[in-house]
């Protein structure tokens, strides 16, 4: 009778969960058939035209695709690799500091930007980064012309990449200081008897030891590789660097809610999540294979 009452404890704290993933997950999934139709607003679903695939015929004719596609992959890639080397030093540098205090200060320090939104951040950034912003008041001190940073595409995905380091990277150090944690400290012990220094003890210890978890969060990343960013990018850029920003996100957001293409909108947004479901199924293949990661 108490595993009965219990079981309903859970599962009546289940229903809230369950009925958002129905209403914002699993319902919206009926307009997919958006995709195959010439929809019309005011006719709905079961009034527009059918056309069968020529939304998705479309979508690979146009030459945006391939950009937005480039650039998606280019800004995502970049992100990964950048979240992964720069976490994993910063939890390295940290697990050598001998101030307590000293590292208490500095990791809240660098967690902040995180509990920001891209709203607050965009504003900051174009603010340091216009022609009167404290950096290209640095930049013209050095070399004499101030830089068209958000205006540039040759600046604009490295500002963007380096901006989601700059918020997000001490916060996903948390992950690699709690895997430090884990590493055996009598494996230091014998290291320090065997002559090793810090420099070594961290190339032939420390490294070693987090390396399961550095394999496990860049193959789950895999899987978020065709999401690039939709906040921030929305936020910081214009129509001067659409040739080097534009991703699938706001070129569906664009060509969906501004040009009122809702077909070809809907056909390219559920190409990319066709091609993330394949890669999260990679993924965690992958992940199970190298990290013994497994949920299932």
């Amino acid at each position: 009778m108490n595993k009965k009452s219990n079981a309903l404890q859970y599962h009546l704290m289940l229903a809230p969960g369950m009925l958002f993933i129905i209403i914002f997950g699993l319902v919206p999934l009926f307009g997919i058939a958006i995709a195959f139709q010439d929809f019309i607003p005011v006719k709905g679903i079961s009034g527009s035209k059918w056309v069968g695939l020529d939304n998705f015929i479309y979508m690979f004719q146009l030459d945006d695709s391939k950009r937005i596609l480039f650039n998606t992959l280019y800004i995502s890639i970049l992100k990964m690799l950048m979240q992964v080397i720069v976490p994993v030093g910063t939890a390295l540098l940290l697990h050598e500091l001998i101030f307590n205090r000293a590292k208490r200060w500095f990791q809240t320090i660098i967690y902040l930007p995180h509990f920001l939104s891209w709203v607050i951040l965009a504003g900051i950034l174009t603010d340091m980064l216009s022609e009167q912003g404290i950096v290209n008041k640095l930049v013209k001190g050095v070399f004499g012309q101030p830089v068209f940073f958000l205006g540039s595409n040759f600046w604009f995905p490295i500002v963007v990449v380096l901006s989601d380091v700059w918020k997000e990277f001490g916060f996903n150090a948390i992950i690699f200081l709690a895997a430090l944690t884990a590493i055996n400290p009598a494996l230091y012990e014998a290291a320090e008897i065997d002559g090793a220094g810090r420099l070594r003890k961290m190339w032939s210890v420390t490294l070693p030891g987090i390396l399961p978890t550095i394999v496990l969060i860049t193959t789950l990343n895999i899987g978020q590789v065709l999401n690039a960013g939709f906040d921030q990018i929305y936020n910081l850029y214009n129509p001067l660097v659409y040739q080097s920003g534009d991703i699938i996100d706001t070129y569906v957001y664009r060509i969906g809610l501004v040009q009122y293409q809702f077909g070809l909108a809907t056909a390219v947004g559920s190409m990319k999540s066709l091609v993330g479901f394949i890669l999260i199924f990679v993924s965690y293949r992958l992940a199970a294979k190298y990290a013994n990661y497994r949920i299932f």
